[in-house]
């Protein structure tokens, strides 16, 4: 079975984590990097706009940002805006879908798949949304969120079977934005764990405007969950997902060898 290299960051500026994973992917295209890569990190407060965010769905300024703490970054993966801070596990696979599937929607579910699997360890039911990436919690289809200008979404549960009653919206815990060049992957997902939901209204959520953004812990009713549990948790459900076995590599090791300079930005 081909492996999955697990590289845990710890902490690191969503700046140096870009740089690493750029520098992976590029590696992963020429084959110097042999295996497909699950980098694994929490960064320091930051907001992302990808490549289809609207300026308005920014409500804080950079001004405001900046002077609470919180950076700011467009980039190129897919979708629109979302916040990344502590309490957050964010994950990036760099994946050669040439050995798996050519299929960039293909790879969106599966990475949905892949989080839906993971929080179900801990008791949470996930499920999707159609039109939109990442995973949900709780809620029925009638109230599921929606843009302005767009009244047809429905909420798909893991087995892909339609909710249709309607009682509450559904939650989201997740987000997903990807990029991918030569069929290698990067960017990747964000799941609330232990996150400061406040950060969020910072911003319209993936340009969803009336989205309820929520955590494992809030969902668990508990004051936090255990990071590394989680992580374990997805980890393994990445493994099942893709048919790859996991294996955890040495963060400095590997750092060296995807010949990065990190000095004084890492945490770990």
């Amino acid at each position: 079975m081909s492996e999955l290299l697990i590289v845990d960051l710890g902490t690191l500026p969503y700046a140096a984590a870009l740089d690493l994973q750029r520098d992976v992917a590029r590696r992963r295209i020429t084959s110097e990097i042999g295996e497909d890569v699950l980098l694994l990190v929490e960064h320091p407060p930051v907001v992302t706009l990808g490549r289809t965010a609207k300026g308005t769905n920014l409500i804080a300024s950079p001004d405001f940002l900046a002077s609470h703490g919180v950076e700011l970054f467009e980039v190129e993966r897919g979708g629109d805006i979302t916040f990344h801070g502590p309490g957050q596990l964010v994950g990036y696979p760099i994946i050669d879908l040439k050995r798996h599937r050519k299929d960039l929607h293909w790879y969106l579910r599966q990475v949905e798949e892949s989080l839906i699997q993971g929080i179900a360890e801990f008791g949470l039911v996930g499920s999707r949304v159609e039109k939109y990436t990442g995973v949900w919690v709780g809620g029925t289809a009638g109230d599921a969120p929606r843009p302005a200008d767009d009244s047809s979404h429905t909420v798909q549960s893991a087995s892909g079977a339609g909710l249709h009653s309607s009682t509450a919206p559904p939650r989201k815990i997740a987000s997903i934005g990807v990029h991918a060049r030569d069929w290698v992957t990067w960017h990747g997902f964000a799941l609330n764990v232990n996150t400061d939901l406040r950060y969020f209204d910072l911003i319209v959520p993936c340009g969803i405007r009336d989205v309820t953004m929520t955590s494992v812990a809030r969902e668990l009713n508990a004051g936090s969950v255990a990071m590394r549990a989680v992580v374990d948790a997805v980890v393994r459900a990445f493994g099942t997902t893709f048919a790859l076995q996991p294996r955890l590599v040495d963060f400095s090791a590997f750092v060296a060898e995807a010949g990065v300079n990190l000095a004084d930005t890492a945490t770990h």
